[in-house]
């Protein structure tokens, strides 16, 4: 079939002049256009394009499964769709919009009023609602469709600029017939040109004997967003006048030279199309992450993958084990299972945080460069988030030379020839792709590491949200640290993965920790329907480790009870007074003989008013903070210095002989492979406190911990930040505000016996991290009985917020998938609008304020400004202290890119009330020389200028930096922090 064709035999040999005359796009600067004819052909010419060669076989299944005629019937459907899509430019609420073009027009006997005198009317035809309203008349009126059948279709091009449209809208616009055809004489030529060239589209892109077939078609739901979103791909590229030319420069070539030309421009890297191994799992884990070829996977791997490769259908796994399992491992190792029989063409990899995605996406290259099919092949990578242009291995990736854009909406920027990293050259030629880092089509990308915010957009309703649904439907998704999400996130995560079952997109859920009543809500999400309670009992409350699979639309779960490895750990746990000096007292006891110890607290308020006690106990030099108020640069700085100091023995070079004390909030709970000797802890439920305890003698020092002090050869946990002596323990303010008073006694409570000195005072990890999990979020009561009424009115609390929670997260949440034959019309109604990757964005889906996000810079005393003075030289050696920053001109790409490496996210005080008053105050410092394209790392952005004391004032606070401690803020000389 052809989608391109000469003048002699494409759609031009189809049309009279009227209809020839017709045109799609303008530009105001060169004057150039081009006719609706050819923005049809090129339209349709991409859609064969990304049909044959870049969308994953998964996608392409699923449309096909829809139709009679399967895949014949689905690419055709898919040229024709993005053929048609902008039909609606031939009404004269569209055309009227450019004089001369309009003349043209006119000549040609479509006539219409001019575009100052419709007015405002025009909005009630946009083009995209035209062309649904026209396709579908066309469809009833030339082929005897009813109107019931048709918006299914029709909605692809209703949709093609982002948001389908509503019922209401569509009815407007029946009720405006001028808007579509000029009334009187003109009516009949209107009429004329808009079937002509349906009519033409139709024969030309193959599908006018198909038509009588798919009226009784019922398209699902998921179907209908995927057309869409090829339409919606197909356009924007279509669109891009360096890929094709417009007139009259762009008519000089045929349409089969234009076609190759710009594909080659866009050259778009192939999907992923993965290869099952048939070997052992030993043999899979040992070729694909560097292990030696005896080394046995663990348990917990091997049932992931056995499981992988029993399931009839690839689908939903949750994986539970202790921490330092391997999970990551598994979970690629069963992504390249599930590819190879889903027809996945990538892989999405979601974690909390952006330090964690940071931290994942060197994983990813690496393991992507031992996969088979991979290896040699050239493929799209990237990181999904915010600052993912200021990592330095995803830096590596994009080309050496230009300028970083934000590439729009509905433009792209073509790309050829790029090269990657040298560390990657050898391997596969993995690219981060301009045209794919454009705004909403990031996503795109074959192989993605980013923030779980990437993965709940998909349930937001918000504009071009069809695109994240293409994004997600053909990759494998891998959910990290599941436990981590509340009920707010949790309530945008179900829906996602409703949806995600429903495009039969294989998932794969890790946690070291997760309630059953959450594992049992994951799988009916995902499955569509509720499973059978008495499946499950296979697994048991209380197993652990667990794996739990589930197949789309199955309600059934199978499961693996897999061992534990030999690894395990006896913890100690007791309670400690919440004071400073008790605390000072005790470590100064435990660390005569040296050692290290990890002290977490729940808020940088108590992280900041702990380290000063204990410097001046043990010396600043042997004190080290960490926590969430560090700009970008010293963050990854403090990540990095911990893993020096304190990560695994063959990769630490220097932990320290004597005492030395890490306090840091929630940032040390996770994702870090850090040794500590002894750990002390904030209360804080349950799941996260034994997270914490991960972190402590987390690798073997010698064959009995002979490598650690005498004294600290034992797992102990001190637990602190509660009033221990009262009749019901008093968690400190700030755990409450972070975390409610409810999950902290139920946490207290099953710690109980492991803290009265009784004999189950030890904590064995990983035996009791289940039972004590189930417990602490289970529904019967725990504790003395002397707690109950406290329980009971902290429970009401709790219920309360969470429900208010599920009740706002439900505002904007995407509606579940409807009926096949539904139309989509009205999918985003009272949504959000335009979201991304924003801290506003991020607010929708995460139960929080909007933030403040500041570059932070250093005014000199002569008022000129520069980056932080103790910046330490990058990968390639330049200096990054101290580079001026001119005002009054724009700053070399090195300097504001190093500028903006030093972000910052303002704690909660300048949120709320105060977010104003800030924002006010800072925009007084507004560079006219560091906005625009000229500057894209520093524009539009907020620039929070410290003197040389690295100090300023700021809505009424004081605000003081240091790379030590990093950002600390005082009102009236009382010290105050956020929550971590």
């Amino acid at each position: 079939m052809s989608v391109g064709g000469s003048a002699r035999t494409g759609l031009l040999s189809r049309l009279g002049e009227p209809a020839r005359s017709v045109w799609a796009k303008h530009d105001r600067d060169s004057d150039g256009w081009l006719p609706l004819w050819r923005h049809m052909e090129d339209s349709a010419a991409v859609a064969g394009l990304l049909w044959d060669r870049w969308l994953p076989s998964g996608v392409r299944r699923l449309v096909a499964e829809a139709l009679p005629q399967g895949e014949l019937d689905a690419r055709a459907l898919a040229v024709w769709l993005a053929g048609v899509h902008d039909i609606g430019k031939a009404t004269p609420a569209f055309a009227c919009q450019v004089d001369q073009l309009a003349d043209a027009m006119r000549d040609q006997g479509l006539g219409m009023r001019s575009s100052k005198a419709m007015g405002p009317d025009r909005r009630i035809a946009p083009h995209g609602l035209a062309g649904q309203v026209l396709l579908g008349e066309w469809l009833e009126e030339r082929h005897g469709w009813v109107p019931a059948r048709t918006g299914q279709f029709t909605v692809a091009v209703g949709g093609h600029h982002g948001v389908p449209p509503e019922h209401g809208q569509i009815k407007a616009l029946y009720a405006r017939e001028e808007l579509l055809r000029t009334p009187g004489v003109s009516n009949r030529v209107w009429r004329q040109v808009q079937t002509q060239l349906l009519d033409a589209c139709a024969e030309h892109f193959g599908v006018a004997e198909r038509l009588a077939g798919w009226r009784v078609v019922r398209l699902p739901q998921p179907v209908q967003v995927l057309l869409t979103a090829l339409v919606i791909v197909s356009d924007w590229i279509a669109s891009n006048p360096d890929l094709f030319p417009y007139f009259p420069e762009g008519a000089a070539r045929s349409d089969q030279d234009r076609l190759a030309a710009a594909w080659e421009g866009l050259d778009l890297p192939a999907p992923w199309r993965a290869e099952e191994s048939d070997g052992s799992a030993q043999d899979l884990f040992a070729s694909r992450f560097e292990l030696p070829a005896s080394a046995q996977p663990r348990p917990v791997q091997e049932a992931a993958v056995e499981l992988a490769r029993d399931m009839e259908t690839p689908g939903l796994m949750i994986v539970e084990a202790p921490m330092g399992e391997g999970k990551t491992e598994a979970a690629l190792a069963v992504a390249e299972i599930f590819a190879a029989r889903s027809g996945a063409g990538g892989v999405f990899f979601a974690l909390p945080t952006m330090a964690t995605g940071n931290a994942m996406f060197p994983r990813l290259l690496d393991w992507l460069n031992r996969l088979p099919g991979v290896a040699g092949s050239r493929h799209s990578v990237h990181l999904a988030h915010s600052k993912a242009a200021l990592n330095e291995d995803f830096a590596g990736l994009m080309p050496r030379k230009g300028r970083v854009t934000a590439v729009g909406v509905d433009e792209a920027a073509p790309a050829s020839g790029q090269k990657s990293d040298a560390r990657h050259r050898a391997g596969a030629d993995l690219v981060a792709h301009s045209w794919l880092r454009g705004r909403k089509k990031a996503m795109l990308a074959s192989f993605v590491a980013g923030t779980i915010d990437q993965l709940l957009f998909a349930g937001l309703k918000s504009r071009h949200l069809a695109l994240r649904h293409l994004a997600v439907a053909g990759k494998v998704v891998v959910i990290d640290e599941a436990h981590a999400y509340d009920t707010y996130m949790s309530v945008y995560l179900d829906r996602v993965l409703s949806w995600l079952g429903a495009y039969r997109v294989p998932v794969v859920v890790l946690s070291a920790t997760l309630p059953a009543s959450r594992r049992r809500e994951l799988v009916e999400a995902y499955g569509g329907q509720a499973s059978a309670s008495s499946s499950w009992e296979v697994g048991g409350l209380d197993a652990y480790p667990l794996v739990t699979a589930v197949s789309p639309g199955r309600a059934v779960p199978l499961v693996r009870r897999p061992r534990a490895s030999a690894r395990s750990t006896a913890v100690q746990v007791e309670p400690l007074a919440d004071d400073l000096n008790v605390l000072a007292d005790r470590l100064e006891d435990e660390l005569g003989d040296g050692g290290c110890v990890l002290v977490i607290r729940n808020t940088v308020k108590r992280v900041l008013t702990t380290a000063r006690v204990l410097r001046d106990r043990f010396g600043a030099e042997n004190v080290t903070v960490a926590h969430s108020c560090f700009v970008d640069l010293d963050r990854a700085d403090k990540d990095s210095t911990l893993l020096r100091l304190f990560g695994p023995a063959e990769k630490t070079d220097a932990r320290p002989s004597g005492p030395h004390v890490v306090v840091a909030s929630q940032v040390a709970e996770q994702s870090l492979d850090v040794d500590f000797d002894l750990l002390v802890s904030d209360l804080c439920p349950v799941d996260l406190l034994l997270q914490r305890m991960g972190r402590l003698h987390r690798h073997r020092r010698g064959q009995k911990q002979e490598g650690r002090p005498p004294g600290l050869r034992t797992a102990r946990c001190l637990v602190t930040g509660v009033d221990w002596t009262a009749q019901i323990p008093s968690p400190v303010r700030g755990s409450v505000a972070v975390y409610g008073r409810y999950a902290l006694l139920r946490s207290a409570a099953v710690l109980l016996p492991h803290l009265d000195g009784g004999p189950q005072r030890l904590v064995q990890l990983p035996g009791d991290i289940s039972p004590l999990v189930q417990s602490a979020y289970g529904k019967g009561p725990v504790g003395p009985e002397d707690w109950q009424e406290a329980m009971k009115e902290a429970a009401d609390q709790f219920e309360q917020h969470r429900s208010d929670q599920s009740e706002r997260a439900a505002v904007f949440r995407l509606g579940d998938v409807g009926k096949p034959g539904r139309p989509l019309f009205g999918w985003v109604a009272a949504g959000v609008g335009d979201t991304d990757d924003t801290p506003t964005g991020r607010a929708q889906v995460r139960d929080s304020q909007d933030s403040l996000e500041v570059v932070v810079v250093q005014r000199r005393g002569d008022g000129s400004l520069a980056t932080l003075p103790w910046l330490r030289p990058d990968r390639r050696k330049r200096q990054r202290a101290g580079v001026e920053l001119p005002q009054d001109a724009t700053p070399t790409p090195f300097a504001a890119r190093t500028a903006a490496s030093c972000g910052l996210r303002l704690p909660l005080q300048f949120s709320g009330e105060t977010l104003d008053r800030a924002i006010e105050e800072l925009e007084q410092l507004y560079l006219p020389t560091w906005q625009g394209k000229d500057s894209p790392w520093l524009s539009d952005q907020l620039i929070l200028a410290l003197d040389e004391d690295c100090q300023t004032r700021l809505a009424g606070f004081s605000l003081r930096y240091s790379p030590s401690d990093g950002l600390e803020v005082t009102r009236a000389g009382k010290p105050e922090g956020p929550a971590a």
